[in-house]
């Protein structure tokens, strides 16, 4: 019970001293992928994400003849590696295309985004019974706490930030920064019914444009069961929420209005496992929001992913 306080409070202080989100697109874009598959040693997939963002909406929140519809969709490469049992690499190499319109125009972009790896040490992991001999149950717990780095592998046009103070700087396939993640996964499962919290901090730096997108936080909190058949086939249901808070970008010395705040999603999804091979995806609604002091909109988002075990 000791270690069960101290992997919960660890996890509460990440989550309270950081300061900041991941609202969509370009290279500052969400890591959300809800519980990953069960996996010893190695995996590989590919993961599918789509969101989208509606700008230039006026003080009131209502669209206006400037008023843009951005669709962003990426596909990833993703693996992980344990290695030891306490060590584990993670890697996403994601491409993206990004569509937006609006009265007089519409635009896109596709290519390449910005690569990431974070490696995690394991730092408490128990198996313990619970209950009286003829009712125990199997009681498991996984502490993770790791840092990632984000590379600028993805183009930053210069030319595509807007030159006022009042539109995001999201229409990119990359921030042109590197960038750094701080990042603790928790754990806790009593034989098949469990439950899933991560928090993420990625601190950002000014890239070459002298552009900063603001410090992102993002944090999210699961229930699931693992529903188990003839010790093969495996389907585990999940609910929860996501939440992403964000600080302003900056350009130069200037804070850009329409950047920064809150979003809320709920998350609805399930994963699909059999032998060597899972399948999985989530929904998540908008559950309430406040960015860009009114000018930005999100809207509903989905994953989709396909892994291997080996």
């Amino acid at each position: 019970m000791k270690r069960i306080l101290i992997a919960a409070a660890l996890l509460g202080m990440s989550v309270s001293e950081s300061k900041a989100c991941d609202i969509c697109g370009c290279g500052a874009g969400s890591y959300y992928i809800g519980i990953l598959p069960e996996f010893n040693a190695k995996i590989l997939g590919l993961r599918y994400r789509s969101s989208n963002l509606t700008t230039h909406l006026n003080p009131e929140g209502q669209r206006t003849y400037l008023t843009t519809d951005e669709q962003y969709y990426t596909t990833e490469l993703w693996g992980g590696w344990t290695i030891k049992d306490r060590y584990r690499i993670m890697a996403s190499v994601p491409v993206s295309v990004n569509v937006k319109n609006n009265e007089t125009a519409k635009e896109s972009k596709t290519g390449l985004s910005d690569v990431a790896v974070q490696g995690f040490y394991r730092l408490l992991r128990t198996k313990t019974t619970v209950g009286k001999s003829d009712k125990a149950r199997l009681l498991v717990q996984d502490l993770w706490v790791g840092v990632g780095i984000k590379a600028p592998t993805g183009k930053y046009n210069p030319a595509d930030k807007s030159t006022t103070s009042v539109s995001t700087n999201l229409f990119q396939l990359g921030t042109g920064s590197w960038d750094f993640m701080f990042t603790g996964m928790y754990d806790i499962r009593l034989q098949d019914l469990g439950f899933n919290a991560t928090a993420s901090y990625k601190v950002n730096t000014a890239n070459q444009y002298d552009y900063y997108y603001g410090n992102r936080f993002s944090g999210s909190a699961q229930l699931y069961h693992k529903f188990r058949f003839d010790n093969k086939f495996m389907i585990a249901p999940s609910v929860g929420f996501n939440l992403e808070h964000s600080r302003k970008d900056i350009d130069g010395i200037t804070a850009i209005r329409a950047t920064g705040g809150q979003l809320v999603f709920a998350t609805m999804g399930a994963e699909l496992s059999f032998e060597k091979f899972s399948i999985g995806g989530n929904w998540q609604p908008v559950v309430d929001q406040n960015l860009g002091a009114g000018a930005v909109k999100a809207g509903n988002r989905a994953m989709l992913h396909v892994s291997f075990m080996f």
